[in-house]
């Protein structure tokens, strides 16, 4: 037997299980510390260059902190395009090793000037690494870990900052200790913090040439017209304009960092205005970074079921509200707590949007994506960082009395937190309403009936079978059921095994009957009301279970089901917005029950199964539904099979049907019980089978 599969939010299993994952978010997590240390270590270099002058340090630093973010914000979209063109892998190991390089040389040649232009280059090295890094990690974890993998990446990259600052601290320290023995360190108190940086760097490029990264998928370009890379660039702003989905999360995620920016441009003086100096100021920042890591790590795991549709303009709403508390409480220890807030809610759409990037965009043009998002967010954060002091400014210190015995007075800084924190908000409800794929739906009984199908799958035990295999095809319309489970069937014969092939709805004369009814197109044909669907397909299946599955099992056999629970759970719970935990106690009543040994998932996007539906003569009742509706199938499956994944299997069905085949049998082969052969029950009984084309 082979050992009881991980769930999709095991970090451990995803870490073990996927060897060049781990390498790389090891390469992330040397390159992030070594990006805030380098920082660090740059801002250091230029106060300690212009010692003595303020002005000039002030300057200084400013221009480091321009130089971090121009690059990308003028160049990402051509890095981006450049990046989709070159080997990926080759791309990471050269900038880490120019990286390396660039950092190295600052404490050499002791130079502001220099100092300028290596920070200039660096940025412009990591423009290219960065689009190459974000393209490369959803082709190193299956589609249903991607969410985890960004969980435990963006933690890698925001929870090395406090690490950095740690290490900054003891680096500069010990810097006055052995600048006696190293005479090269006696250029400056941050040269040791420079050289142990650029060491990350080197170590990182190691970590990444050892990876095995498949190469990228190209798609084939209307009319055959040679590639370019004006047209490379374009196509990727026309793919985010393209698509209501990218659209919403592209416009989101601007908004939230315009939020960021007026953060990081007032957070000192708002700090200030609240009389807690630089403490104070401490305190806000660990309880960003403590409040995103919370939201990156544990938020998509307490809203697992709901859609990360759902999640991100939630998630963008509420960190605007906190926002808005944090301007108008008015007291260092509340407003800290409320800082938390916002960096979860913050971090949770962080990590949806990245997540829905990653499942969304064609590998093809991944890079120069990532690339446009991350470019427009640099213009936009330092935009609103020039801008948001001039607010601030602008709407000086006001009083408030909401009665003659109370008033209130707040700096011109808050006042511009609110107004972000408002802005913020709205952002988040256009987002929602943008890509929101449950319309109709409250999103207080979506919130509701999330925790209780979370709830009603964690609670359900499964049935063991009698004595021989059970096993369940699931996944939406056009995925290839029928295909794998006649290949199977075939295949478990020639084994030894007594093989029944069946299907839901229509494995019994009974189910036949229902089956007319329930996916009749007709257009005479009465429109059933969700809950009357969902009873018919339970009556089908109490009889399919009665008829066919259990007597079958009883005798050894290996049934082999098109459909079963999982499927009233997705189409009728997440695809009608039934109440998942009524859905499920209705199939279970049905079925006294029996659950399978194995649930496989085959896995495609809407798209393609809608293109593969086309070929069919016509499209029954169900088949027919919105793409909305089959998306909120598909994510339903794939949520099932991540909540159990020890009966589950979920297979990539966009593949050529006999690769898919040939996992399966990988999969199936140390879970089957031992062959019974086909008994003889006389010529209609040696195999259950289906009249007519099962539908996939």
């Amino acid at each position: 037997m082979t050992a009881p599969a991980a769930p999709d939010h095991d970090v451990r299993a995803l870490l073990r299980d996927h060897p060049d994952f781990r390498r790389m978010w090891l390469s992330l997590m040397l390159s992030s510390f070594g990006d805030w240390l380098g920082m660090l270590a740059k801002l250091g270099t230029a106060a300690g260059l212009t010692v003595g002058n303020a002005t000039q340090t002030s300057v200084a630093v400013s221009t480091v902190f321009i130089l971090q973010l121009a690059p990308a914000a003028l160049l990402g979209p051509l890095a981006g395009a450049l990046a989709d063109r070159l080997d990926r892998r080759l791309t990471m190991v050269v900038g880490d090793l120019l990286r390396f390089a660039l950092f190295v040389s600052i404490p050499l040649a002791g130079s502001l000037t220099w100092l300028f232009v290596a920070t200039l280059l660096i940025e412009l090295v990591t423009l290219f690494w960065g689009p190459a890094k974000d393209a490369t990690v959803p082709n190193l974890v299956p589609a249903r870990k991607l969410e985890v993998a960004n969980q435990i990446s963006l933690v890698a990259t925001y929870g090395s900052a406090p690490v950095a600052g740690l290490a900054f601290i003891l680096l500069t320290l010990l810097t006055g200790v052995l600048d006696g023995l190293l005479p090269f360190l006696r250029g400056g108190q941050s040269d040791l913090a420079m050289y142990v940086n650029a060491l990350t760097f080197l170590v990182a490029a190691a970590v990444i040439w050892r990876l095995d990264i498949p190469p990228r998928e190209v798609r084939p370009r209307e009319g055959g017209l040679a590639p370019t890379l004006g047209r490379d660039i374009v196509e990727g702003w026309r793919f985010v304009g393209g698509s209501p989905l990218l659209r919403g999360l592209v416009f989101g995620m601007l908004v939230a960092f315009a939020a960021g920016g007026v953060v990081l441009g007032l957070g000192r003086a708002f700090v200030t205005s609240l009389g807690a100096g630089d403490p104070g100021y401490g305190v806000v920042v660990m309880a960003v970074f403590a409040g995103v890591a919370l939201g990156v790590w544990q938020g998509p795991r307490w809203l697992s079921g709901l859609s990360r549709r759902r999640t991100f303009g939630l998630a963008l709403s509420l960190a605007g509200v906190s926002l808005v508390l944090v301007a108008v409480v008015g007291n260092i220890v509340v407003a800290a707590l409320f800082v938390v807030a916002l960096g979860l809610f913050t971090g949770l759409a962080y990590v949806s949007a990245y997540t829905l990037l990653g499942l969304e965009v064609d590998d093809d043009v991944r890079g120069r994506t990532f690339s446009f998002v991350g470019s427009s967010t640099r213009v936009v954060i330092i935009a609103v960082m020039l801008v948001a002091p001039w607010v601030a400014n602008a709407l000086g210190e006001r009083t408030f009395a909401p009665s003659e015995h109370w008033s209130v007075t707040y700096a011109g800084s808050a006042l511009a937190m609110v107004l972000a924190g408002v802005v913020t908000g709205v952002a988040g409800i256009v987002a929602f309403r943008q890509m929101d794929d449950r319309r109709g739906t409250s999103l207080r009984a979506d919130l509701v009936r999330a925790v209780a199908r979370r709830t009603a799958v964690e609670d359900t035990a499964p049935v063991r079978t009698p004595s021989g295999f059970f096993l369940a095809f699931e996944g939406g319309d056009g995925s290839g059921k029928t295909t794998q489970a006649s290949l199977l069937a075939a295949w478990l014969t020639e084994q030894g095994h007594e093989a029944v092939l069946t299907r839901e709805p229509g494995g019994t004369a009974t189910g036949r009957d229902l089956r007319e009814v329930l996916l009749s197109h007709r257009a005479d044909a009465s429109p059933l009301s969700p809950r009357a669907e969902a009873l018919l397909f339970a009556a089908d299946r109490a009889q399919h279970v009665a008829e066919v599955v259990t007597p079958a099992l009883g005798r050894g056999a290996v049934v082999l089901t098109d459909r079963y629970v999982d499927s009233s759970l997705a189409y009728q719970g997440a695809g009608r917005d039934l109440p998942a935990g009524e859905v499920e106690r209705l199939s279970t009543w049905a079925t006294q029950g029996l659950l399978p040994d194995l649930t496989v998932v085959l896995d495609v996007d809407p798209d393609t199964a809608a293109q593969r539906r086309s070929g069919r003569a016509a499209e029954d009742r169900v088949e027919a539904e919105s793409r909305a509706f089959h998306a909120r199938v598909r994510e339903q499956f794939l949520s099932l099979a991540g909540r159990d994944p020890r009966r589950y299997l979920v297979l990539d069905a966009t593949t050529d049907p006999q690769t898919v085949h040939a996992r399966l049998r990988e999969h199936l082969v140390p879970l089957l019980p031992a062959p019974t052969g086909a008994p003889d029950h006389g010529p209609d009984h040696d195999r259950v089978t289906v009249p007519g084309p099962v539908r996939s």
